[in-house]
């Protein structure tokens, strides 16, 4: 009974504990947006996603669900390492639209 109980619970909860954040979507881009708000992080990534300096990525033609789930990820502490609080920082002021413009800035350059 009690194993029927919890399955039962399990099986109604489910898709109530899928967010955002899980799933394959971000909102949708403006990459003129995105290179006006992406001022800072030029100074690490380049202009236009290639980093001038070593140690840093290129960030330039990813994705851009994986540069807003990354971004997300440095936001909330789950990306963490050497540079992981200064992305932090740097990511503390932008909002959910915020991240997707970048992201999708930074998707688009060659």
């Amino acid at each position: 009974m009690k194993r029927t109980l919890l399955f039962s619970l399990l099986y109604i909860l489910n898709p109530l504990t899928i967010s955002a954040a899980w799933s394959n979507t971000m909102p949708q881009g403006d990459s003129d947006a995105g290179k006006v708000k992406s001022f800072t992080c030029q100074f690490c990534h380049g202009q236009n996603g290639v980093a001038q300096k070593e140690g840093y990525p290129h960030i330039n033609n990813q994705s851009p669900l994986y540069l807003y789930r990354a971004m997300q990820a440095y936001q909330n502490g789950e990306r963490s390492g050497s540079y992981g609080d200064m992305m932090k920082q740097q990511l503390s002021v932008l909002n959910e639209q915020d991240l997707a413009d970048i992201a999708t800035y930074f998707g688009e350059q060659p």
